[in-house]
């Protein structure tokens, strides 16, 4: 129950965060992206500002043996460099650039932008169904 709690009040949070710096609003991402253009750092120094309070979250993490509401810390493994990880960032990156939306900003933009955030949620869902089926090798038993 309490990882429950916990984990709606840090999504709450993000999306609140999201909200309030404008990376909800699609315009805004593109205007981040279009460094030819009429450029917008926004988005720079809302990741930058990312940055200092997650440093500070590893820190603590790394001195810790246990989380403070799970058994054990969930860590993803580090994996090495390679065609699928760079084929999948540049398709992340031209979806990202064409529609301005990434997964966190478009839940969070729900509330706001209900229409188009539904339509890039549904082909976002599409496309992690098509990964999950079509592309993933199957484990044989």
């Amino acid at each position: 129950m309490r990882q429950g709690i916990l984990s709606l009040v840090s999504g709450t949070l993000f999306g609140a965060g999201l909200a309030v710096s404008g990376m909800i609003d699609p315009a805004r991402v593109r205007a981040f992206l279009d460094v030819a253009g009429a450029w917008d750092p926004t988005l720079a120094f809302v990741m930058g500002g990312a940055i200092l309070p997650m440093a500070i979250a590893w820190f603590i993490v790394r001195r810790r043996s246990t989380p403070i509401v799970a058994e054990q810390f969930h860590t993803p493994a580090t994996s090495p460099i390679d065609a699928r990880l760079i084929g999948g960032a540049a398709l992340f990156g031209i979806g990202w650039g064409l529609v301005g939306f990434c997964p966190g900003p478009a839940i969070a933009a729900l509330a706001i932008q209900p229409a188009p955030a539904l339509l890039f949620i549904a082909a976002m869902a599409l496309g992690a169904a098509i990964h999950r089926f079509a592309l993933t090798p199957r484990r044989s038993a």
